[in-house]
């Protein structure tokens, strides 16, 4: 049964020192300094709601885990049978370093669903267990939650793709989400670092060119951006996980949940001029 979730009536303004006129479209949102652990911002932000495909970053997160970054990955027909095409073909074959950062940057759920299958045969195999690939992966994701001391965090895929009409893919708070962020940050820097450029080129092992094209590329323009990553499902609506530097090396997350597809990036930027004024008042 999916988790309760803010009514409609909590869509309300923000009011928020030194910024009073702060108003978010988003269900949540949090906001933290990485590197002292202060609280920025927050609204509704342990609410657990759909996370769509945010749930990428653990599915990242595990599978940099379970696999060396020069793993090959056979993209099989299994993956490609997952909604959505990114262009990565049957039988084509991609070390797991690129085909992560591939699969942040576009979010791609076919590449999502070929790093699952073969992370999870791997821990399936270590483990001597009978379940299905994709059940081993979907368990370690949940068992990396709990590790990670996520309380409103739990997973059904490795997509984030509505499981059906009422359940979502997977599901947290805008805490866990930003936790997660930082997270990763940390552990694969690189294939999150992706994320921040609008478009980039890689090849597949069998030397096949794929244009990445980012889905939170309208925020290149946004100042010191780090990282972004995107999600939008019916049952989500528009989410969106940031970080950026908000100057003299202060890398800042910043997450909203529950927004719509085009007021997920209104939403950011409003938190990242927020959090920008208020550092300018600080030092004035």
């Amino acid at each position: 049964t999916p988790p309760n979730s803010p009514t409609e009536g909590e869509r309300s303004a923000v009011q928020a020192p030194g910024f009073p006129d702060l108003s978010l479209e988003a269900r949540a949102a949090y906001v933290f300094d990485i590197d002292t652990g202060k609280v920025l911002f927050s609204l509704n932000s342990d609410a657990q709601l759909p996370l769509a495909s945010l749930t990428k970053l653990m599915t990242a997160a595990v599978a940099s885990d379970l696999l060396p970054d020069a793993a090959v990955v056979t993209i099989d027909d299994a993956a490609l049978l997952t909604e959505g095409d990114s262009g990565l073909g049957s039988a084509e074959r991609w070390s797991a370093k690129d085909l992560t950062a591939f699969t942040l940057m576009v979010s791609s759920n076919d590449g999502a669903q070929a790093l699952s299958l073969l992370a999870g045969k791997r821990k399936k195999n270590e483990e001597g267990l009978f379940e299905s690939d994709e059940g081993a992966f979907v368990r370690a994701m949940n068992e990396k939650a709990q590790s990670l001391g996520l309380q409103q965090t739990y997973f059904l895929n490795g997509t984030g793709l509505d499981s059906s009409l009422a359940v979502a893919g997977g599901y947290g708070s805008a805490h866990d989400v930003a936790f997660l962020f930082s997270h990763l940050l940390r552990e694969i820097p690189g294939a999150l670092g992706a994320t921040r450029h609008a478009s980039l080129s890689f090849f597949s092992l069998d030397n096949v060119l794929h244009t990445a094209t980012n889905t939170s590329d309208s925020l290149e323009e946004l100042p010191g951006l780090i990282a972004a990553k995107t999600g939008f499902t019916d049952l989500a609506g528009g989410n969106l996980a940031i970080a950026f530097d908000a100057g003299l090396n202060r890398p800042i997350v910043a997450v909203v949940l529950g927004s719509t597809e085009e007021g997920r990036f209104r939403d950011i930027r409003k938190l990242v001029e927020f959090v920008t004024v208020s550092f300018r008042l600080q030092t004035e």
